[in-house]
């Protein structure tokens, strides 16, 4: 299979961390998890994570659930650069390292961190999938960047309100 013919089968995620969510939690979750099956019915199946607490974190939760279901769902990490996770709490660092132990695929899109190692992961993934599911709240940011380079280079945006 060509990577054109792949990148057909990939969704990728973007979303706010989640104290800049506007809306619950749960309410966020139920929404991706909604938005992930559709992509499944859609035959979608490989899911691309950049691994940032919030709605990362979450996303690629529900696509392991879901792969423990039997859905035949992958999860790929694209994780900006190797510690990336290091200032996080404990809570966040423990579910960080689940995922990247469970998922099917570890990306380090960048060698180490610099200011501008987020967009090229975030660029990086909506080169490599077929839709977005994003969490947005409306306001400027990295979430806000990669829409707007989603719609330039026309992948379509499914929109969660954040």
């Amino acid at each position: 299979m060509t990577e054109a013919e792949k990148r057909m089968h990939r969704v990728c995620f973007t979303g706010h961390r989640s104290e800049k969510l506007t809306r619950p939690d749960r309410a966020i979750k139920k929404d991706l998890e909604k938005g992930i099956r559709q992509a499944v019915a859609d035959g979608l199946n490989v899911f691309i994570t950049g691994m940032a607490r919030g709605v990362d974190i979450w996303a690629a939760q529900i696509v392991l659930m879901l792969r423990d279901e039997g859905y035949d769902v992958k999860l790929m990490c694209a994780c900006p650069y190797d510690g990336f996770e290091r200032g996080w709490s404990q809570e966040w660092q423990g579910q960080y390292k689940e995922i990247l132990a469970s998922a099917d695929f570890v990306k380090y899109v960048c060698d180490g961190y610099s200011r501008a190692c987020f967009q090229i992961r975030n660029e990086w993934m909506v080169n490599h999938a077929a839709r977005v599911i994003a969490v947005f709240n409306g306001e400027k940011s990295g979430t806000k960047n990669t829409i707007d380079y989603a719609v330039k280079v026309g992948v379509p945006v499914v929109r969660i309100e954040g």
